[in-house]
């Protein structure tokens, strides 16, 4: 995984509250073995018709949100089953922040594991920065070494994470990086007991 430490990027607006990893990424998609390939299934069922086609109401199909990597949403994202396929058809796509209310602890605990900050923001924070993202090529500067996101227009707000998940996405860390940083001390102990 990449390290994340400072990340600029354009803002998407999704503003719906309690999107289920159903909706994030919907079951008859779960075939796959690989992490790869999932970002084309995200939001489906409201980036598609029935048919296949594009949904021109839903924001990202809206050619302004093309290439966002920050996405913004109402409370409770990334509830219902705890799905890791959900964390990854969210970095396939492209986004690598979400800013939200309120998360599902295991949908929040698979970002961190996949590469992606979740930050948590008020209410009103949200619904500023969506309000912002209406506009054409709104972007946000996220900091994760500082914890604040800001825009060029003066907003700007700190956010709260824990040390550990700071650190694993700081260092660009899964759980199997994090047991590799101990590989000497591991390799001295297998030798002292053979």
């Amino acid at each position: 995984m990449e390290p994340l430490r400072i990340h600029q990027g354009l803002v998407c607006p999704l503003d719906r509250t309690n999107v289920d990893t159903d909706q994030i990424i919907p079951k008859q998609f779960l075939k796959r073995i690989e992490r790869s390939g999932f970002g084309q299934f995200l939001f489906y069922n409201w980036r598609f018709d029935d048919d296949g086609n594009p949904n021109p109401e839903f924001p990202l199909n809206a050619p302004q949100y093309k290439g966002a990597s920050i996405l913004v949403a109402g409370e409770n994202f990334g509830c219902g089953s705890s799905r890791e396929h959900a964390p990854w058809a969210v970095q396939d796509f492209g986004f690598k922040v979400i800013i939200a209310p309120s998360y599902a602890d295991i949908f929040k605990n698979n970002c961190v594991k996949n590469g992606i900050l979740a930050i948590q923001a008020s209410e009103e924070q949200v619904q500023t920065i969506i309000e912002k993202a209406q506009s054409e090529g709104y972007s946000l500067t996220v900091n994760l070494e500082d914890q604040v996101v800001s825009d060029n227009e003066g907003f700007s707000f700190t956010f709260d994470i824990a040390p550990y998940p700071k650190e694993m996405l700081l260092n660009g860390w899964d759980e199997i990086g994090v047991t590799l940083t101990y590989e000497d001390k591991i390799k001295e102990y297998e030798l002292a007991r053979a």
